[in-house]
């Protein structure tokens, strides 16, 4: 049986339908739930096994949208996303989706304005370097795939960044040979991060963009052309 999936969106969200693409060629079976939706659709996000958090433009990709995601998550679903993290349900964290989560404090840092001042839109390769994220978990190969935001700039504070490092929750970094190393100057050249379960994984580019040889563009690795697909079978594996 496929393990039943929720990808949540937001007013102005425009990658749920990749989102849920991804999760249906990994294995699962997606439905997409706006948070207009609920309370009245919360019954999809109590029975899921596995949550994506969708971005792409998302309350207009407006300076501050992740913070009115997060205000608006946490009034319509209360503590409903700490609980399904807590009973062992992997949620990816994508774009806005990604400072969703960093607003709400499930994911420590902050996500600033690009370093150039200027919105990036370009296809990057990222590099797991996490075996305690789920979603990482035995990925080496690089992915390609696309960024696409003006306020992706990762930061923390020091002892966040040591704690991050020490605990593996490094989850992806900006491959440091391509062009550009690092599109928004985040530190460390930091992509994406987990929690300290290593269910939750947040990160500024979107792999939901390359799951399939016709959406990418390709770079030889031992297992493909750069596609994402294994990051969203690692998920979907977590939970059978």
């Amino acid at each position: 049986m496929k393990p039943p999936a929720v990808v949540l969106t937001a007013p102005g969200t425009n990658r749920q339908a990749d989102a849920a693409f991804a999760l249906e060629q990994a294995g699962a079976s997606a439905v997409c739930v706006d948070l207009l939706d609920l309370p009245e659709r919360r019954a999809e996000i109590d029975r899921a096994k596995l949550i994506v958090i969708a971005g792409g433009f998302s309350y207009g990709d407006a300076l501050g949208s992740g913070r009115v995601f997060a205000l608006e998550a946490e009034r319509l679903l209360g503590d409903l996303l700490a609980e399904k993290i807590s009973a062992g349900t992997p949620v990816l964290g994508v774009c806005n989706g990604f400072q969703m989560l960093v607003r709400s404090g499930l994911l420590p840092g902050s996500l600033q304005h690009n370093e150039r001042g200027h919105f990036e839109c370009r296809w990057v390769v990222l590099q797991p370097s996490s075996r305690h994220c789920v979603w990482t978990r035995d990925l080496t190969d690089p992915i390609r795939c696309p960024v696409a935001h003006g306020e992706g700039r990762y930061t923390c504070t020091p002892s966040e960044l040591a704690t991050l490092r020490a605990e593996d929750r490094v989850a992806f970094r900006y491959e440091t040979k391509s062009y550009p190393a690092n599109p928004n100057g985040s530190v460390d050249a930091i992509a994406g991060v987990c929690d300290a379960t290593g269910l939750v994984l947040g990160m500024m580019p979107h792999p939901e963009n390359h799951v399939t040889p016709r959406q990418g563009r390709a770079i030889v690795t031992k297992s493909g052309l750069g596609s994402a697909l294994p990051l969203f079978r690692n998920g979907v594996n977590a939970v059978r």
